[in-house]
């Protein structure tokens, strides 16, 4: 709830004033500008106590000093428990975003191992986002990359499918895959269901820990082999054995006493911050991420690494231990309140000898190593920003630069793409795609198109952002396109009252040679810069990732709309549907064909189905 103070009052007066309404449960707190927007989240075991050190008129630092000064109202929430208020604070940060929050800003979820469920030969494969599929998890990995070598060694080792159900079950002779010796063909009988469910059982025993004894199984196997001379079996065991060792070499090191952790190191260095995770599971390491929170120059390395698992862990299962470089402030309650999240006991630990140990020193390694790049290619960045501003003859550099760009066939899956770069380089997490939609557009018209992204971005912009304090508007337009393009975006944006951002059109210049491009600005003289300016060659990457990224999205576009069928507009036809009709009758037009005593007859499809699916097709005649 809101707690109401008198107007006059701000900074330590107003939270001295708040004192006089609190008590001592626990809760969580917000403090609040003048214009209402939200400057910090905390929580508390005692809000009273809590809120009272910001009564304080000095002993701040100055992150706080100036937060107090901001501060014109403040919010309260009591909870039940100090774990509730913990899981709360959290919760609203990742949603409001404060400004003097420590905040996590990559938060992507990693990939998984699934062996489906629900299947006589059930299929591995990489699985990312919600568990809602049958079958047994293994994760989480650090990366795509990091489950796609796991994958490709797993099938040299077990020959365990990856196809879908749908093109196991039409299969009529082994794959290519076959041929290779990375399956062992269940969907054309080469492999019993015993000796597959066998191969399976080894698979997930390798995904728990269990190599060593796997390795021990195939080798006396292999031995039997050959003692009843079976060469070529005895051969084929040999090489899984040798894959199976492959594996273990390619995860590099992994660790003799840690089964199941997440190593999370800090490094913080001139108010900047990487925190790198390492993701233990089965006593195999399955590689690392590195995070850049955004914390402050006066930050302390607690209250980041609390912040950050709290946020970092809002979303995701825990391991059994947490191994920090680091000691948090409270970590009974950080171990409770992810505990009891995950169902089952999380242990906190900061080691300080041993293996664990080493570890988190590796982590910290990395963290360090991590940094010192990034800090490298944010100066690089920002003295590439700063030569755009002169170039460009903007009033400062440019903090945020989007880039359109279209796609299309003769007109045809037309998609416009949007890209982002700052100081921080691309950010992905903001890109845009915008399905073309105007029905009234010639096909091939450009301008047509790239009016109808702008229009569609900067009404979203004026709708969602109007006061521009949300860090959603660009500081600069970059056009694909000469003084035409730039003169339609120009009338474009008048149209929307928007008249003070910055465009620039980026022609490709004589030759449509990289290197040649000339530039466009409303009002002025094409121009072009030197062929080894690097503000030129950071344009390029510019207007190339937009090109890529568009491209990308129509071909996308393009693949579904070759997939499609006039099955996909039935209704109550479905996927599964779809697959069991086009299996009973060949192709879709053999559907629209069909007679609705026919149609009754495929396996899934009820009579008033059938009925729907031909009224469907002979009312369009």
């Amino acid at each position: 709830m809101t707690e109401n103070a008198p107007d006059s009052l701000t900074g330590h007066a107003l939270i001295q004033d708040y004192l006089k309404t609190l008590d001592s449960s626990p809760g969580v707190y917000r403090m609040l500008d003048a214009q209402a927007r939200v400057l910090y989240v905390g929580k508390a075991r005692n809000l009273r106590a809590r809120v009272s050190n910001y009564a304080r008129p000095a002993g701040h630092s100055g992150r706080i000093a100036r937060m107090i000064s901001e501060t014109a109202s403040m919010m309260f929430l009591t909870t039940q428990t100090e774990t509730e208020a913990l899981l709360l604070e959290q919760n609203l940060i990742k949603q409001l975003k404060p400004r003097y929050n420590v905040l996590l800003r990559d938060d992507k979820s990693f990939p998984n191992i699934l062996v489906t469920g629900a299947h006589d030969f059930p299929q591995i494969t990489k699985h990312r986002g919600a568990k809602k599929q049958k079958g047994r998890y293994y994760g989480p990995f650090a990366s795509a990359g990091a489950v796609n070598r796991t994958l490709n060694q797993l099938q040299k080792v077990f020959l365990l499918r990856n196809c879908s159900d749908s093109m196991f079950s039409s299969r009529t002779r082994p794959c290519l895959l076959y041929q290779i010796k990375r399956c062992s063909g269940p969907c054309v009988g080469k492999i019993s269901a015993e000796d597959y469910a066998a191969t399976v059982k080894d698979a997930e025993q390798f995904l728990s820990g269990r190599s060593t004894e796997i390795q021990e199984a195939l080798a006396a196997q292999m031995m039997a082999a050959s003692e009843a001379m079976e060469f070529e079996r005895a051969a084929a065991l040999r090489d899984r054995i040798r894959a199976l060792t492959q594996v273990q070499t390619v995860q590099g090191i992994n660790p003799r006493t840690v089964q199941e952790a997440d190593i999370v190191a800090l490094h913080l260095e001139k108010g900047q911050a990487c925190v790198q995770v390492f993701f233990i599971r089965a006593g195999q390491n399955w590689g690392n991420r590195d995070f850049y929170p955004r914390v402050g120059v006066d930050i302390e390395a607690p209250e980041v690494l609390e912040a950050f698992l709290g946020q970092f862990y809002d979303s995701k299962d825990p391991a059994r231990q947490l191994i920090l470089s680091h000691p948090i402030d409270d970590p009974d309650l950080m171990a409770e309140a992810l505990g009891q999240k995950l169902g089952r006991k999380v242990e906190i630990l900061v080691p300080q000898r041993g293996e664990k140990a080493e570890l988190v020193d590796g982590a910290l390694r990395n963290a360090r190593e991590s940094l010192a790049r990034k800090m490298s290619e944010s100066a690089t960045q920002t003295k590439l920003l700063n030569g755009l501003a002169e170039a460009f003859a903007l009033d400062a550099a440019p903090k945020r630069i989007e880039v359109y760009d279209n796609s299309h066939i003769q007109g045809t899956n037309a998609v416009g793409g949007m890209i982002v770069a700052g100081p921080e380089g691309f950010l992905k997490n903001q890109y845009r795609k915008f399905n073309i939609k105007g029905d009234d557009l010639t096909p091939g018209d450009d301008f047509g198109m790239m009016k109808e992204v702008l229009t569609r971005r900067f009404k979203r912009l004026l709708k969602e952002d109007p006061d521009r304090e949300k860090g959603m508007w660009p500081d600069l337009l970059l056009i694909d396109g000469g003084a035409g393009q730039v003169s339609a975006v120009q009338e474009i944006m008048e149209e929307h009252g928007v008249e003070d951002i910055p465009m620039v059109g980026v022609a490709k210049g004589v030759d449509r040679d990289h290197g040649k491009e000339e530039f466009h600005r409303p009002g002025a003289r094409p121009f072009a810069l030197q062929r080894n300016d690097p503000v030129l060659y950071f344009i390029q990457r510019m207007r190339d990732e937009a090109h890529r990224f568009a491209i990308g999205t129509h071909r996308a576009k393009r693949a579904k709309a070759i997939g499609a069928t006039p099955l996909d507009d039935v209704p109550g036809v479905g996927a599964t549907r779809k697959r069991a009709l086009l299996a009973h009758f060949g192709s879709a037009k053999a559907v629209s064909r069909a007679a609705l005593a026919d149609l009754k007859a495929v396996d899934g499809i009820s009579e008033a189905l059938a009925q729907s699916i031909y009224d469907f097709f002979h009312e369009k005649g």
